[in-house]
């Protein structure tokens, strides 16, 4: 559910940054002949992916084409995708993906590092960024719609939020605007489904050989078995004890509410 939230919220993104963002009155008129958007998702068969594909397709907003951008293993498959109907997945190409009007990168970080200033240079499309590699960027705007969309009417790249940053600050932002905020103590339990396909599968699998009679479950994806389990450790431990995952939460709040002042925060994930 915290990953569906986050995937709304960058779709919400791309609600406030098309109107102003067409970069050339080529696209303009190129975009008012088509009558529609043309997005391009890379990172597809994810589980991120499919989650914004599915919300596209639940979507509103005029998308008169949808390109879908996998690994060459992937290229030539068809996806369903409903009113958008069945749509083949290609490879991943720079030239490809610049001639879409959006795209999501639905990708790891070293990608969206080589790639997303490509994608969007010189009149390039709107890039939304759902790894990490530019949330702290001073130059990339980290973006909760309802909070500081107005943002995205500047920038070509955006960035996404951390799923727990996003749905937590649609409460703290309008407590900080009124009162100001000193400290926040936040405890998330998060789905397998953080980890991708890779964990959920681990997961499934998991319960399946202690459904079995097993008495643990092999890990991989995780740093220990994770069925019936609650493990407080998500990313790498940070000098200060806590884990990055834990840290980007207190990162990004700073930064979306342009607090200087330490804000605390604490998760526990499993």
């Amino acid at each position: 559910m915290m990953r569906a939230l986050a995937v709304l919220g960058l779709w919400a993104s791309v609600a406030h940054a098309l109107v102003p963002r067409r970069a050339s009155l080529a696209r303009r008129m190129t975009m008012m002949a088509d009558g529609g958007i043309k997005v391009g998702v890379a990172g597809a068969t994810g589980a991120v992916g499919v989650e914004i594909v599915q919300c596209l397709e639940k979507s509103k907003l005029a998308v008169d084409d949808l390109r879908l951008f996998g690994s060459a293993r992937s290229a030539g498959k068809e996806q369903d995708c409903g009113r958008f109907g069945s749509v083949t997945l290609e490879e991943f190409d720079l030239e490809r993906a610049r001639s879409c009007d959006v795209i999501f990168l639905a990708v790891g970080g070293d990608f969206s590092v080589e790639y997303a200033n490509k994608i969007c240079a010189d009149g390039g499309p709107v890039v939304i960024d759902n790894s990490s590699a530019f949330r702290m960027d001073k130059d990339v705007p980290l973006v909760v719609p309802e909070i500081n969309g107005k943002l995205c009417k500047k920038a070509k790249l955006l960035a996404n939020p951390n799923c727990t940053t996003a749905i937590a600050l649609m409460a703290l932002a309008p407590l900080h605007k009124a009162f100001g905020i000193k400290r926040v103590i936040m405890s998330t339990y998060q789905a397998a489904s953080g980890a991708g396909a890779a964990g959920m599968a681990e997961l499934t699998d998991g319960v399946n050989e202690m459904a079995a009679g097993a008495s643990t479950a092999p890990n991989e994806v995780f740093a220990h078995p994770l069925p019936f389990n609650v493990i407080p450790h998500i990313d790498k431990f940070q000098e200060n004890g806590y884990t990055k995952e834990e840290m980007k939460v207190t990162w990004e709040t700073r930064k979306i509410l342009e607090v200087s002042q330490d804000l605390s925060s604490a998760r526990i994930g499993s």
